[in-house]
């Protein structure tokens, strides 16, 4: 199957949400591959950055869990496809 690398950037906007958001990504593990999360007190968010290799349908239903959870946004960038370079 086809994969295609993405990143998918995240903002937590509570603290109650992190533990959501860490349990779908630990469904996502075997796609993730990196993680950088940067807690930002003076807004009151944490921010993560996950680079992803994985079918574009897996990436899309782990950013639409992620957008699901109260006070999350998730947004995924993707890479062009092999024949658009």
């Amino acid at each position: 199957m086809e994969t295609r690398v993405a990143l998918l950037g995240i903002i937590i906007g509570s603290d109650t949400a992190v533990e959501k958001v860490n349990q779908v990504l630990h469904e996502y593990r075997e796609d993730i591959v990196g993680r950088m999360g940067l807690p930002y007190p003076k807004q009151s968010v944490s921010i993560i950055s996950i680079v992803l290799d994985a079918p574009q349908a897996r990436i899309s239903a782990l950013s639409g869990k992620l957008g699901m959870i109260p006070n999350v946004t998730a947004k995924t960038v993707y890479s062009k496809m092999p024949q658009e370079k």
